[in-house]
């Protein structure tokens, strides 16, 4: 049975060019970057190579980027170093929308007597706007606002929020952007960002990699201690093979760039249409007019979203029932709680996200099958029984 994978903001395949430049490292360039021989000088320049990478895709300078494990170490990293720069500002200010990593921390931070502001979003995703930059004081220590949402794709103005908020007072601004690097066009040395967050598995590069851009002159404090290694700001051995990867994939992705906001967006936008011509009582969840290229959220209302997982797997179809890191609980998202859709329609939602490695038979696959799908479960859904004879 052929895979129709369409999971990409959950992990993306490692593409074939990063493994190649990955491989040499794992056998060949095995030194530790940190030793004085030849060896470890040689391990050296590819990670160089990595940064300079890296910076170029986020418009930065290399010695701002930072390689950390992941996108949620990145977050956990940016917003620590905020509490320890200014000890005396307690508050926290962030979006009731955002990943996990963002959301999870700030909740523990609450704990221990700092007060967190979280931000509310309409029924399309967006930001308000007014209750964000109403909130900001001279105690506020760090805004970190997502520049685009893991589920719906919804994308968020932050170069223009991250002026307005320091303008008003804010000393830091943070932006987990894993799912935007690689999709939208970031220039970091034309905005007020202090720090950014990205993941390479979300860009065709292995797990357990990601970095962390701090710009010059913002006060930063090591999450990590321990060693020298990236120079003193983050202690451990680098994850050599795994870096050189991420800077392979940061290049790979400024060469895809146009295809992810073109063909693959065709992709996305010719799936969602047929699914709502042929399934009645379904939509598309998220700023339709501000959105990533590949990703598309659509609620089935009256049926379950796992049912909905475990028939498309029967044809292939990988997709999810939202972000990875929480579509093990039963209870809906919280970001499409936040967005207030009902919970008829939020337990049936499903997320696809494309790659440019998807082809328009992998659309027509999940075009055939998954009307039909629906159809089955809404058969035996009481909740569908219930709306039909009301609207009888």
């Amino acid at each position: 049975m052929r895979t129709i994978y369409l999971d990409n903001n959950a992990t993306t395949r490692v593409a074939d060019e990063v493994l190649e430049e990955m491989i040499p490292c794992l056998r060949d360039i095995y030194g530790n970057p940190s030793s004085m021989h030849h060896k470890g000088a040689e391990a050296g320049e590819p990670l160089k190579l990595a940064r300079q990478r890296v910076a170029s895709l986020l418009g930065a300078q290399p010695d701002e980027i930072l390689f950390t494990s992941c996108g949620t170490e990145s977050d956990s990293t940016a917003i620590n170093a905020a509490m320890v720069a200014y000890p005396d500002k307690k508050h926290i200010v962030t979006t009731m929308v955002e990943h996990p990593a963002v959301k999870t921390y700030c909740e523990s931070l609450e704990k221990h007597g700092y007060r967190v502001t979280l931000v509310p979003v309409d029924r399309k995703g967006r930001l308000d706007l007014n209750a964000l930059y109403a909130s900001i004081s001279d105690d506020t220590a760090i805004v970190s606002i997502m520049w685009a949402n893991n589920e719906t794709g919804t994308l968020f103005p932050v170069e223009e929020i991250a002026k307005k908020v320091k303008s008003l007072g804010a000393a830091v601004f943070h932006t987990d952007a894993v799912q935007a690097v690689g999709k939208v066009d970031i220039n970091l040395a034309d905005s007020a960002i202090d720090m950014l967050s990205l993941s390479g598995h979300k860009l065709h590069a292995p797990k357990g990699v990601g970095a962390l851009y701090i710009r010059k002159g913002t006060k930063f404090s090591p999450f990590l201690m321990g060693g020298h290694q990236e120079n003193g700001r983050r202690a451990g051995t680098e994850n050599h093979s795994s870096i050189v990867a991420l800077g392979r994939a940061c290049s790979l992705a400024a060469e895809m760039m146009e295809e992810e906001n073109t063909r693959v967006k065709a992709l996305r936008d010719r799936l969602e249409k047929r699914l709502l011509e042929t399934i009645p009582n379904c939509f598309v969840n998220g700023d339709l007019d501000n959105r990533l290229p590949n990703t598309c959220s659509i609620s089935f209302e009256y049926v379950e979203g796992e049912a909905i997982l475990l028939m498309m797997n029967e044809f292939g179809i990988c997709a999810s029932s939202g972000s990875a890191c929480t579509s093990g609980s039963l209870e809906p998202s919280h970001v499409l709680r936040a967005m207030g859709i009902p919970f008829t329609a939020a337990h049936g939602t499903i997320r696809f996200s494309l790659s440019t490695d998807n082809t328009d038979e992998d659309i027509d696959t999940v075009i055939e099958n998954l009307p039909g799908i629906i159809h089955t479960l809404r058969q035996m859904s009481p909740f569908w029984a219930e709306a039909m004879a009301a609207k009888a």
